[in-house]
């Protein structure tokens, strides 16, 4: 994908050293109702995760899909993220404000942390500029910020659908590590575990570890063993994305606990799904983050460009819960970066 009209994007590093890239592809969204369509190219703007994170990656490929239709229409995707996830409500929020100073016509972002991003959020808002909440805070949060919609899944569903699934494969006390905690979606995805636990008589809990050790996979290892030593009624483990299962999985092999703890995750990497068709994790959670980078890019520039939105109000992209019986029909878009 072609990088192009930096020009704008000059204005954006000069606001904030947040922006991780600024991959300009095509994009083409004018301001909301208070705006005309234009029949100009139009400069979307994506706030997502850190391009090194696994599950922020394939967000960005299908926002990348999406930019190609936008780049042909004359218009700019630029791609914006955090250095890090330690500071990620404001980080955001900022990245915000970047893209409203650098002329963003519309806005993709995804509210992690409501409190410290939404008001920024607003003021996109207010100066006109279609916005559009997704992968974080559901509907509510873009009710609340009077975003056009919300594209993503239903997090606090979707750890219910965990919690449930491995309290009927047998497991009594399961634990939900957290190494964002704080952010919005994370919380939910643990709360849901929890309650979809005693649905099945069993209990959940969630293991917050600090933000730092996102990425970290020695220090998410260990705390997990920890975790695992300490307590041994600890007969489950799910973890909040695939770099943690595979910390979660080395734990309770090195714990000696292999067989005994049952494994499950929220998203999808290749590695996951060899385990599940193993037989050593239970299963994994999938979100479809490709379609959300895609149908977010989309929705944000036909409603910029031509006043297009779709009727459902939210648009959900999961969960989708993925296990041995369904496995290898999903190895393929996995492999392909779509999944």
């Amino acid at each position: 994908m072609k990088i192009s009209r930096f020009a704008k994007a000059t204005s954006l590093f000069a606001v904030s050293a947040l922006a991780l890239s600024l991959t300009a592809c095509s994009a083409s969204p004018a301001p909301s109702e208070s705006k005309p369509a234009s029949t100009d190219g139009i400069d979307v703007y994506v706030i997502g995760g850190m391009p090194s994170d696994p599950f922020w990656g394939v967000v960005k490929s299908g926002a990348e899909a999406a930019a190609n239709a936008v780049e042909a229409a004359g218009g700019t995707v630029t791609w914006l993220g955090p250095q890090n996830y330690d500071n990620l409500g404001p980080d955001a929020g900022k990245l915000v404000d970047s893209a409203i100073s650098a002329g963003a016509e519309a806005i993709v972002v995804a509210d992690w942390v409501p409190d410290a991003e939404n008001e920024a959020i607003k003021r996109a808002v207010a100066a006109g500029i279609p916005v559009i909440h997704y992968n974080a805070g559901g509907i509510e949060q873009a009710d609340a910020t009077g975003a056009l919609t919300y594209i993503g899944a239903d997090d606090y569903v979707a750890g219910v659908a965990g919690g449930e699934a491995a309290a009927l494969a047998g497991a009594k006390h399961i634990l939900c590590v957290n190494t964002v905690p704080g952010s919005a979606n994370q919380e939910a995805r643990c709360a849901g575990v929890a309650d979809g636990a005693a649905k099945h008589d069993a209990t959940g809990e969630q293991l917050p570890l600090p933000s730092s050790n996102f990425g970290n996979p020695t220090a998410v290892a260990n705390a997990i063993k920890a975790a695992l030593t300490k307590d041994p009624t600890i007969d489950g483990v799910v973890t909040i994305g695939v770099q943690d299962a595979d910390s979660a999985a080395s734990a309770i092999e090195q714990a000696g606990l292999t067989g005994k703890v049952q494994l499950g995750t929220f998203d999808l990497s290749e590695t996951q799904l060899n385990r599940i068709k193993d037989g050593t994790q239970l299963f994994a959670i999938d979100q479809q983050p490709w379609l959300q980078g895609y149908l977010a890019v989309s929705a944000a520039w036909q409603y910029a460009q031509y006043g297009i939105l779709p009727a459902s109000r939210p648009v959900l992209t999961g969960p989708s819960l993925v296990t041995k019986s369904n496995v290898d029909v999903v190895i393929a878009g996995v492999a392909a970066g779509v999944r």
